[in-house]
């Protein structure tokens, strides 16, 4: 099991750079945000993606997860989303998650990280469900053939939220690569208790992101051990159920300083993990 940290609270560094700066932290893995300014798929040939592995290499860091969340390249943080009324605005989010998956199985990486689609709009939530699995439908031979999983992020105020939702959701996808990347503040945000969340949906984590969030639950990443979240707890949760996945850190609203959010954070949850007994690898 590996703790790493994203790159996207790097942005305004180049992707080598992040790269380094997240392998001189101490960190043993790496989620690349799946976007620009970082690893949009579209702008990197043969020849980048074999320098970004070779830099990889060199900095002895396992990628742990391809964070396939945001668009800005052609878009925002939700948009293109799977469940947009246009057709184009749908294939734009089908495409870049299959594209996702050729950059995660080049890397050696075995997740990627999805939006629930969202905000909602002015359609159904029947309908936009259905939006969603006909969007995942496409991209699901391509996940079974590569052997990556597809994880679905619920998040507050999109299409899924809470353990019922996805619950509700998973219960019609037919395929085993299709699961859940468990953001442990994202369920607090929503009002539930991480621990109680993860022991519910375990069948189906894939992989977890971590970050702190004040006691009001608003939704803002903040350093572990700046909020409310009992990491101990979570922590004990996952080792009693036997997860073997990765986590990653995952502090974006730190891009003015990034290394110095991820040494604290790492500073404060080294002896937790150890503790722990779950055996993460820093």
């Amino acid at each position: 099991m590996i703790f790493g940290y994203s790159t996207n609270a790097f942005v305004k560094f180049s992707l080598y750079e992040a790269i380094e700066r997240i392998a001189g932290l101490g960190f043993r893995g790496v989620e690349i945000m799946g976007d620009r300014p970082h690893l949009y798929p579209p702008d990197f040939g043969e020849r980048d993606l074999a320098r970004l592995k070779k830099l990889i290499d060199e900095q002895a860091l396992e990628v742990i997860n391809i964070n396939s969340f945001t668009l800005f390249a052609v878009g925002d943080t939700y948009l293109p989303s799977w469940i947009e009324p246009e057709e184009d605005r749908r294939e734009m989010r089908i495409r870049h998650t299959l594209e996702s998956l050729r950059v995660a199985d080049y890397l050696g990486c075995k997740t990627i990280s999805i939006p629930p689609g969202g905000p909602l709009g002015n359609i159904s939530r029947q309908e936009a469900v259905s939006l969603f699995h006909q969007g995942l439908e496409r991209v699901i031979p391509l996940a079974e053939e590569l052997r990556v999983h597809v994880l679905v992020e619920p998040e507050p105020d999109l299409l899924i939220e809470r353990t019922h939702e996805f619950r509700s959701f998973i219960k019609d996808v037919k395929s085993t690569w299709i699961g859940l990347n468990f953001d442990i503040g994202h369920f607090y945000c929503a009002g539930e208790d991480p621990n109680t969340a993860f022991e519910e949906l375990f069948e189906w984590v894939g992989h977890v992101h971590l970050e702190d969030i004040a006691p009001s639950r608003a939704h803002n990443h903040l350093i572990a051990g700046q909020g409310a979240i009992q990491f101990p707890e979570i922590f004990n949760t996952m080792k009693r159920l036997g997860y073997q996945g990765d986590i990653s850190l995952e502090l974006y609203p730190y891009v003015d300083m990034p290394e110095q959010a991820g040494r604290e954070s790492l500073d404060y949850l080294r002896p937790i993990f150890r503790e722990s007994g779950l055996g993460i690898e820093i």
